[in-house]
């Protein structure tokens, strides 16, 4: 009778002592030398034991120690042959078998193994058959060994699937006999970078095996790092191990690692690996223990390759190291039935199986009575304990990744079986028309329907394979939390799904993880330097790896609204930055109001002004035949006067919110009766001089002197300041404007004026009106006159242009509403000096001393003067 089967090669670790129970080295073996083939209908066992050369006492407890972890993988394997062998759906009539081999994490055993699956009668001949035989439809490979079963079944073209990550396989010959249960592993990459990513860690530490696996992976997430600004402070390499490595070398050479690990800065290690290197690490934080460097916590980060493994002198090892680590797993969901096969199974649950009794010694840590070795234990094997009792340290009874990727390439294989049976290539395969079975089975025609499997398996879950024959799927972030008892639990924190929408594709529960004690069970910070805080940007350090810098505070006008920026940023122009320089608050508008202090005191003080100007003009009409006031003359006097009230009046316009109106008006009308003013007191100096020079027997001026003379000197004065203001209100009028840039922190609401030339004009005529009429008045002031009012003139003027020089470098310093507050105080201080210096000795005498105001006082005083 003619059978299927799949094969399935293991791996262990196996401890070698010597009769001292000194260590002697580290041996790549598993514990079990037993193949288990099913053959259609029937099942039975064959014994093929393929240890190297035994040490007389290799079966006592202490003298070699299993990887009790992998033997999930087996029971995995015995499961889904259960499950499909029970199920009518699958493979109806036809019952589907195994055998399983160790490969002991060696090349060599590998070989041998992928032999053995070939010719699997007693005599071992290469290339030979004779008989009917058992059908190996498919081997199933650890992902540490499965190069090795490639370079011999790939030559017989034998369908293969791994279980952890694929290796580097010509894809022309080797690759297309390769199935891997594992998704594409830049996914993972891609993972463990938006792990760093989501946690802001950008100083880490890199370890890997050193194989080509591991060179892989340094070239692919170097670059991927560097890209999305995460450092790598050093690069570690775990020692290579073979059968032939000095133990003593290997550990020398993981203690240098260790001594980089624990003094690196970085508080996350990324840990690239297969199955045995936990092992390895575990074996090299505890010898570690001795050196005198502090250990320090650090949070692993680990590919899905990597699970928990262990040794038997490991079992009472700390695992406290493992709190908090973070990694991606298969996605999987839980197999309880599985469970339940666990719960059931003791040590006579299957006499066939020959891996159970040196698994369960190891597991229970007992001997059995037929034991001839004396150990430290006195605890019996009855064979009754129960699996879920051990701790998952040493073994779990929830279906860990590997194991279910091995639940899933069985089930992978019976479909491809069974879609292969009811093909119509397989009718013109059979050829004979007798009743379809698979005697005829040509292995490489597996492999399309193996390609094209596309299944639900029992949960639910769809299986299928790409085109680079990957499982489509994504992968599970557990978060390792570790107790007391040597237990631990893998907590499904997160997902990395390629098939959902770019913004889904990553998700993970920060409530769901444990962290560390020593982070006060908070989330870890890795950083090259402290975080630089909002209000500071980054400045990079020469000869450092960009991840570390300095932070610089922003300028005054800038803000980092973020910590760690590369530079500051300035505010939108309507806002400012605050204090501490991290947001930017808006800015208020400002303007000068009648409401606050500062506008209450110019109005006051306009209005005051304006009060004794009108004072004034009322005791000049009182007074108006009076000798004083006729001698001044009465119109130019009452000219400038009326002018002098428009000029306190006219800063009304200055105050409040600016409009269109205000705007327009304010500064020519400013102007123009400015220069009015100016223009009353320039007749009046040369009325003065010309009246001097009119006394001179045969002066020619005494046509110049009378009422037309000062008429022209005002009117063609103010007609060119007209003339200006007109040009200007009529080319670029001044309007209201929002002054976002002058002022740090508010909006000036003020009036633009819209040409600053022609404001410039304005004022430079209005300067040189001031300028000829202080030059004018200084000439005449010692000129003999009753009241010397050229001397009065020649003071006024002095303080208005002193006034209007001083106004000029104020106004163009200020900002916002002090500039307008600026020239409300120069029109009013200038023009009360102008009513103060010429009008306030004329008062003096009209209103205190009337006695003097006579034409026979003017007239004595004039001689006297003379």
């Amino acid at each position: 009778m003619q059978g299927l089967f799949l094969g399935i090669l293991i791996s262990g670790i196996e401890q070698v002592y010597n009769s001292e129970g000194n260590l002697l080295g580290v041996q790549y073996l598993q514990s079990g030398d037993l193949i288990i083939a099913g053959i259609l209908s029937q099942v039975y066992t064959f014994s093929n034991p393929i240890f190297f050369n035994r040490h007389p006492s290799m079966e006592l407890l202490d003298e070699f120690v299993v990887v009790t972890q992998n033997y999930q993988q087996i029971l995995a394997l015995v499961f889904a042959i259960k499950e499909i062998n029970k199920n009518p759906q699958i493979l109806p009539n036809i019952s589907l078998g195994f055998q399983i081999y160790n490969g002991h994490f060696s090349a060599s055993w590998t070989y041998l193994a992928s032999m053995e699956l070939l010719f699997t009668q007693d005599r071992f001949i290469p290339n030979y058959k004779c008989g009917v035989g058992n059908i190996l439809v498919a081997a199933i490979g650890g992902p540490d060994i499965c190069l090795h079963m490639a370079t011999i079944l790939c030559t017989y073209k034998i369908p293969q699937l791994t279980y952890g990550s694929a290796p580097i396989l010509d894809k022309k010959t080797q690759g297309v006999f390769f199935k891997n249960m594992f998704p594409n592993e830049v996914l993972q990459y891609r993972g463990i970078l938006q792990l760093l990513l989501h946690f802001r860690w950008t100083w880490v530490g890199v370890l890997s095996v050193n194989d080509d696996k591991g060179e892989k992976f340094v070239e692919a997430v170097l670059p991927l790092f560097s890209q999305h600004g995460i450092c790598v402070d050093f690069i570690g390499r775990f020692p290579t191990m073979s059968f032939y490595t000095d133990f003593t070398d290997v550990m020398d050479e993981g203690l240098k690692m260790y001594r980089i690990v624990m003094t690196s800065t970085a508080s996350v290690m990324v840990l690239y690996g297969e199955i045995q290197t936990m092992a390895f690490l575990r074996m090299l934080l505890q010898f570690s223990e001795m050196e005198t460097i502090p250990k320090k916590t650090k949070i692993w980060v680990m590919p899905a390759q990597m699970d928990y493994t262990s040794i038997s002198m490991h079992r009472y090892w700390d695992l406290h190291f493992l709190h908090g680590a973070l990694s991606l797993a298969v996605h999987s969901k839980e197999v309880l039935r599985f469970q339940e096969f666990l719960q059931i199974r003791h040590l006579h649950s299957d006499e066939r199986d020959g891996f159970i009794r040196d698994f369960w010694k190891h597991a229970f840590h007992c001997l059995f009575p037929d034991s001839q070795k004396n150990q430290e234990t006195n605890k019996i094997c009855y064979g009754k304990e129960k699996l879920e009792t051990l701790p998952t340290s040493v073994f779990e009874i929830r279906m860990i990744g590997h194991s279910y990727n091995v639940y899933n390439a069985v089930y992978a294989v019976a479909h491809a079986l069974q879609a292969m049976r009811s093909s119509r290539f397989k009718q013109r395969i059979a050829g004979d028309g007798e009743r379809q079975n698979l005697q005829h089975l040509q292995l490489w025609q597996l492999h399309y329907f193996l390609s094209s499997a596309s299944f639900n398996n029992s949960l639910g879950e769809h299986i299928s394979f790409d085109q680079n024959g990957e499982s489509v799927g994504g992968f599970d972030i557990i978060n390792w939390v570790t107790f007391p008892n040597w237990s631990f639990l893998r907590v499904k924190v997160g997902r990395l799904d390629p098939m959902a929408s770019p913004d889904k594709s990553f998700s993970i529960c920060e409530d769901s993880i444990m962290w560390p004690r020593s982070f006060n069970q908070a989330q870890p910070i890795s950083i090259c330097n402290e975080h630089c805080r909002r209000g500071y940007s980054k400045m990079k350090k020469e000869g450092e790896p960009f991840c570390c810098y300095n932070c610089l505070p922003c300028p005054e006008w800038k803000i980092s609204n973020q910590d760690d920026q590369d530079d500051c940023y300035p505010c939108p122009e309507d806002h400012y930055p605050n204090q501490k320089q991290d947001q930017c608050i808006p800015k208020y508008i400002t303007f000068l109001t009648f409401e606050e202090p500062m506008g209450i005191s110019l109005i006051i003080s306009a209005l005051f002004l304006s009060f004794i100007t009108a004072l004034v003009l009322g005791i000049f009409i009182q007074c108006r035949n009076t000798p004083i006031v006729k001698a001044n003359n009465r119109n130019l006097t009452n000219t400038l006067l009326i002018t002098l009230l428009l000029c306190f009046l006219c800063v009304l316009f200055f105050i409040g919110q600016p409009n269109q109106i205000t705007c327009t008006f304010r500064q020519p009308a400013f102007g123009i009766i400015f220069s009015v003013a100016v223009s009353c007191v320039l007749a009046k100096t040369i009325v003065v001089v010309v009246a001097f020079r009119a006394t001179r027997p045969a002066s020619r001026m005494r046509k110049w002197v009378g009422s037309r003379l000062v008429s022209s000197i005002v009117l063609s004065c103010s007609l060119i300041q007209i003339a200006i203001c007109t040009v200007w209100l009529v080319t670029f009028p001044p309007y209201p404007d929002l002054n976002v840039h002058s002022m740090s922190k508010e909006i000036a609401l003020e009036c633009n004026e819209g040409s600053v030339i022609m404001f410039c004009c304005v004022l430079s005529y209005m300067g040189f009106l001031a300028i000829v009429s202080f030059s004018a008045a200084f000439y005449a002031r010692k000129l003999p006159d009753s009241f010397n009012e050229a001397k009065f003139i020649t003071f006024s003027m002095l303080v208005f242009c002193s006034v209007w020089v001083s106004f000029v470098p104020t106004y163009l310093s200020t900002k916002g509403k002090y500039m307008v507050a600026v020239e409300i105080f120069s029109i009013l201080s200038s023009s009360a000096g102008l009513l103060g210096f010429i009008f306030f000795p004329k008062c003096f005498i009209l209103v205190l001393k009337p006695e003097l105001n006579n034409r026979q006082q003017i007239m004595t005083k004039k001689k006297k003067n003379f």
